[in-house]
C-alpha cells in the first residue's frame, strides 16, 4: 500500500502556482522537483493542507483563497525608506523588488511602490497577497520512515 502524506512526511513533488486567469506565477514542472519536510516547510498552510493524504502518483489542482495562501495586504507593511539608503548600483524603480536586510540577518523582499523627492515607498507584503491562486501538484515520492525520526 502506498504511503500517504502526513504532517511529518518527507515529500518529493512538482507544483505550479497560477493566477485565476491562468497566468503561471511559478512552476517546477520543467525543472527539478521540490523536496520538503512537512513538519518544517515554509509553504503556506493551505498548500500544506492540500498535500495531506496524497500519495505518490497523485495529481491535484485546487483553487486556494488568500487566507490559504499569502493572506491579505497589511498597510502597516508599507514603509517610506530614505532614498539615500539606496546605492548608486541599486537605483529604485517602481515595480522592482529588492531584498532588504533585517536585524536577524534574514532578507525581507520589498516592492517599490512610489518614489518621492527623498523617500521610496516600499511594500513588504507578499507580492501574491490578496490573490486566490490555483495550486497544482504531482506527488512523486512520500517517505514516512523519515517521519519517525522527525517526531522523536
Amino acid at each position: 500500500m502506498a504511503e500517504r502524506i502526513t504532517q511529518t512526511s518527507l515529500v518529493l513533488f512538482h507544483y505550479s502556482l497560477s493566477l485565476t486567469d491562468g497566468t503561471i506565477v511559478e512552476s517546477s514542472f520543467e525543472e527539478d522537483p521540490i523536496e520538503i519536510n512537512m513538519y518544517d516547510s515554509s509553504l503556506p498552510e493551505g498548500m500544506m493542507l492540500a498535500l495531506i493524504g496524497l500519495k505518490a502518483g497523485d495529481k491535484q489542482t485546487l483553487t486556494l483563497t488568500p487566507e490559504q495562501c499569502f493572506g491579505f495586504r497589511d498597510e502597516e507593511n508599507i514603509h517610506d525608506i530614505p532614498l539615500s539608503d539606496f546605492t548608486a548600483d541599486l537605483k529604485p524603480e517602481v515595480g522592482l523588488t529588492f531584498n532588504f536586510g533585517r536585524s536577524d540577518d534574514e532578507d525581507l523582499p520589498g516592492t517599490i511602490r512610489t518614489i518621492k523627492d527623498d523617500t521610496v515607498e516600499v511594500d513588504f507584503n507578499h507580492p501574491l497577497a490578496e490573490l486566490s491562486l490555483i495550486f497544482t501538484v504531482e506527488i512523486l515520492d512520500v517517505n514516512n520512515a523519515h517521519a519517525f525520526m522527525a517526531s522523536e
